[in-house]
């Protein structure tokens, strides 16, 4: 089911926790569609649902009800398996606090989506190297995490990311834990990305960074609160 070029399609989504005694409403009816090629921030406080949604966005949880169609495919009719399959190939995660595994080299973290694959690892490494260069790090692809800044830790979780060319980049807060020309740096690597055809999706509380998309999706206690629209500066231009 992929309608007028949309690779997300959410309908009446909700989803709730039991904390203790108390049940925490996180979702409640969102309908959310998103286009291929989109460059979309979902922006809320904590607690406003926002990175529940995206949890539910890339297959890492279900929600309690509604429908969900991801690249055509009807979320809820798919196992574990196939839940994992369509993750690994559909979707590039980008965290706020990088999650590189730290006992491994950077091209190792970049190139492990690939071996989860089932690539041949010579295949593997040369993609990656290839995706390293890209952001710009070929010539730390041998160094730890410990041993890179937090801006290049995330560059590295950004070829991490696209590796496998995902049709979704979702990004959870990637500048949050970056200095401010770290973070602007960042941003700029997300249009680029959204330039070259993947679709962007950035979790924000940050009402600046979420004005660097095209359109934004304000949530607040777990409810689509407000949309608003953007131009979008060319990659790699000031704002």
């Amino acid at each position: 089911m992929k309608q007028d070029n949309n690779i997300i399609i959410m309908k009446n989504i909700n989803k709730r926790y039991q904390m203790g005694d108390n049940e925490v409403i996180a979702l409640e009816n969102v309908s959310l569609e998103v286009g291929a090629g989109e460059f979309v921030a979902i922006l809320g406080p904590s607690g406003s649902g926002k990175s529940t949604l995206m949890n539910i966005m890339g297959c890492i949880d279900t929600a309690d009800s509604g429908e969900y169609f991801l690249a055509g495919e009807n979320v809820a009719d798919l196992d574990d398996d196939q839940l994992a399959l369509i993750r690994n190939r559909e979707v590039g995660f980008i965290f706020q606090q990088f999650n590189l595994l730290p006992r491994y080299r950077a091209i190792q973290n970049v190139e492990l989506p690939l071996l989860l694959r089932g690539m041949p690892r010579d295949q593997a490494r040369e993609i990656a190297e290839q995706v390293m260069g890209q952001v710009g790090l070929k010539d730390r692809a041998d160094h730890k995490p410990s041993e890179l800044s937090g801006g290049q830790q995330q560059r590295v979780a950004i070829a991490r990311a696209m590796v496998g060319n995902p049709s979704i980049l979702l990004a959870d807060e990637p500048t949050g834990n970056l200095d401010t020309r770290s973070g602007q740096e960042i941003m700029g690597m997300m249009k680029e990305l959204n330039s070259q055809g993947h679709t962007v999706i950035l979790i924000t509380h940050d009402l600046e960074v979420a004005r660097m998309a095209k359109r934004v999706i304000r949530m607040l206690d777990g409810k689509i609160n407000m949309e608003e629209s953007y131009e979008l500066p060319a990659a790699g231009s000031g704002r």
